[in-house]
């Protein structure tokens, strides 16, 4: 709402005089005139004081939302969702596919990075509205009754009251700050953290396909674990019946018997902590993507092994340099912390400022007219340097320490990727020889197996070998699993994880 008054000189001119009472006496002709201009005294002052100065054409501006303190997007934000809270009947086959889709689009961490999204553009076109003209209107009926005694005027033979009376005011009103450096650079700022905002959510999505990639994997992982021991107590059950048999024939001692129920048991509790852990990260995976746990669902994809392409570290670091988003975004954030740092800087600048209004007044609308104010203003700040002085040196200090992360982000961007490289070469070496450890695993068995078959050794053999075949079965599936997230890995340190993980996980 607008604060407009009026020029007390042409406040009588523009008010119609109250109607005249028949009277003759000049004496209370003048004393009746006299009354009507401190009644019109009173009046203006009753306005300047509940409206603001005259013609000052000032704009009131209403309060802004109210700032709710959000909690910042971190990891662990991203391995939660939004349920959709649907549920098909039977079960699902999820792809890995489907899996990233669905995090792409009900992924917590994703939809708070889009939403800080709108956060920033709110504030660009906040900081957008001081450099633009505001304009604004106002209706204004006021009545209004004075006490002259306690006024302080005591006139003989006059109304100790005076009134009621008023006045209708209907009136715009603009104000434009026309040279404002420091607004300038303020919305500069404000412009390059709305596009770092973009950048990050752009970078949430690449972090959305590594977190929900990373819980397939281990859910694939798990899944193969179970499998592994689920053939373990399969093994060790056919060993306790061959073990009973013996002892029950009389061509095994005791300990045998035991033995086998030992390793029979040991491979059962092994099996129910793997279908624990799968059924775990399975409801682990289902809230990365927003997949309600009621949902029945299995993997459908399975991501064999497949070796990966030679990839040169130099020109791989060049790549992510030069595709990340998240690099990218800081680099917006210290354009943004630079504008502030000259905003704070140009609030030693004059500025140049309009503020006006225009508007009809009178004791009712049919008995008005037209009044308006212009007023052009150039401000200087003369004595504030302790506060300019401290801005500055806040805004420099948050630039320095934009610029020292981003020269950061740089290292970790060409750390990430060669760390990746290097878990793909290790992880390969690793799949090699946790293949060649199960096949030679599974041959000792047999070869356990036959000789206590034949009676020519007891069954300590066979234990051990079992226990080494499940060794040598959990280390290979955790060397497929290290070498799909190193390539999912990799794809995330090259900023092009979203676009072509289907490239990375399985294969190149």
């Amino acid at each position: 709402m607008g604060s407009c008054c009026f020029p007390l000189s042409s406040l009588n001119e523009r008010l119609v005089p109250v109607p005249e009472a028949v009277a003759t006496d000049s004496r209370f002709l003048r004393l009746k005139r006299m009354g009507a201009a401190l009644a019109f005294v009173s009046l203006a002052a009753g306005a300047a004081f509940a409206q603001g100065p005259p013609g000052s054409g000032s704009v009131t501006v209403p309060a802004g939302p109210i700032q709710i303190p959000q909690p910042p997007v971190d990891s662990t934000t991203y391995q939660s969702s939004v349920s959709d809270g649907k549920v098909t009947p039977g079960v699902v086959q999820l792809s890995l596919t489907d899996a990233i889709q669905r995090g792409l689009r009900l992924n917590l961490g994703l939809i708070l990075t889009t939403q800080n999204t709108q956060s920033a553009r709110g504030a660009r076109l906040e900081e957008l509205q001081s450099l633009l003209p505001t304009v604004s209107g106002s209706i204004k009926e006021a009545v209004q009754e004075t006490d002259l005694a306690a006024e302080g005027l005591r006139i003989p033979g006059f109304p100790a009251i005076i009134g009621p009376y008023g006045y209708t005011d209907i009136r715009g009103s603009l104000s434009w700050s026309l040279v404002n450096l420091s607004s300038l650079e303020n919305y500069l700022a404000q412009k390059h953290n709305f596009e770092a905002a973009k950048l990050s959510a752009q970078d949430a999505r690449d972090l959305v396909v590594l977190t929900v990639g990373n819980a397939y994997l281990t859910v694939i992982a798990d899944a193969a674990l179970v499998e592994s021991a689920q053939a373990q107590v399969d093994t060790s059950k056919v060993s306790l019946d061959q073990a009973v048999g013996n002892h029950q024939a009389g061509t095994a001692p005791l300990l045998d018997e035991l033995r086998a129920r030992v390793d029979y048991q040991t491979q059962q509790q092994t099996l129910i902590a793997a279908r624990n852990s799968y059924e775990k990260d399975k409801i682990a995976l289902a809230r990365a993507i927003g997949l309600s746990l009621e949902q029945q669902f299995e993997l459908s994809d399975k991501e064999p092994y497949a070796p990966f392409d030679h990839v040169d570290p130099d020109k791989a670091v060049q790549q992510a340099l030069a595709t990340r988003s998240d690099l990218k975004a800081l680099e917006e954030q210290v354009a943004a912390a630079d504008s502030a740092r000259k905003a704070a800087t140009d609030e030693r600048l004059p500025t140049v400022s309009f503020t006006g209004d225009y508007g009809d007044i009178g004791i009712n609308p049919s008995h008005s007219h037209g009044t308006g104010n212009a007023t052009g203003s150039l401000d200087v700040p003369l004595f504030e340097e302790a506060k300019l002085r401290g801005d500055a040196k806040q805004a420099q200090s948050q630039l320095e320490q934009e610029r020292a992360r981003l020269s950061d982000l740089r290292g970790q961007i060409g750390a990430d990727v060669r760390d990746s490289i290097l878990d793909i070469q290790a992880a390969e070496k690793l799949v090699d020889v946790a293949k060649s450890n199960v096949d030679l695993a599974n041959e000792a068995l047999s070869e356990a197996q036959q000789r206590y078959k034949a009676g020519v050794s007891d069954n300590l053999a066979v234990s051990q070998a079992q226990q080494t075949v499940a060794q040598a079965d959990q280390q290979y599936v955790a060397s497929l699993y290290r070498h799909n997230v190193a390539k999912l890995s990799l794809a995330r340190a090259l900023g092009v994880a979203q676009s072509n993980y289907k490239d990375y996980v399985g294969g190149k």
